[in-house]
């Protein structure tokens, strides 16, 4: 697991993926997640999500990981899911995303603190080098949590996103080692397995 300080992220497990069927298929969080794989997979039957996560499992860890988000309340609660993907070990650079689909947790920095543990582990134990992400200029809560934890803009995709009857701007954002380790971020448990 990949400890946080307000958040645990860990292996997702069948129940997990099948938590999600319920946020993949509300329209504000398919909203919001416009530009995100969450959204790119909503609206479909539970029996989909079952075959997906199959097929999560058997993919290398060097090449892709999927996470479940869970507060470290007293008894947590999942709350969102989190992963990397998209790999390459040469330049060591990968592509997360992130979905909080329990909307009683947004606004209170369970986002930002997920984001950072994994970018901590990235970073840290998988030696990368650059994590870069795309979303879209609809969800200015999502780009700021993205700032807190060193990502920069780096470009946009004008018009790119087509939701709710209005075009909006793909943001595409990138975060190196340095800049991370500037926000001098650290967990308040180390991480212990994944």
């Amino acid at each position: 697991m990949i400890q946080g300080i307000q958040t645990e992220l860990r292996p997702i497990s069948m129940d997990d993926f099948k938590r999600t069927y319920e946020w993949r298929n509300d329209e504000e969080i398919a909203r919001l997640e416009a530009a995100d794989w969450l959204y790119r997979h909503s609206h479909v039957p539970l029996a989909r999500i079952e075959k997906a996560y199959e097929e999560i499992l058997k993919l290398d860890a060097r090449e892709m990981g999927e996470f479940a988000i869970y507060t470290k309340e007293e008894t947590p609660v999942h709350i969102g899911m989190i992963g990397y993907r998209d790999v390459h070990l040469v330049s060591r650079k990968c592509a997360v995303g992130i979905g909080i689909g329990d909307k009683r947790y947004w606004g209170n920095g369970y986002g930002t603190d997920a984001m950072k543990a994994l970018l901590h582990y990235l970073f840290q134990t998988m030696n990368m080098h650059r994590v870069q992400l795309d979303t879209f200029s609809g969800n200015e809560r999502a780009v700021q949590s993205y700032k807190k934890c060193g990502f920069v803009e780096e470009g946009r995709r004008r018009e790119d996103v087509y939701c709710d009857g209005m075009y909006y701007d793909t943001v595409m954002m990138g975060v190196l080692r340095k800049d991370f380790v500037a926000l001098d971020y650290t967990p308040q448990k180390a991480i212990t397995t994944v």
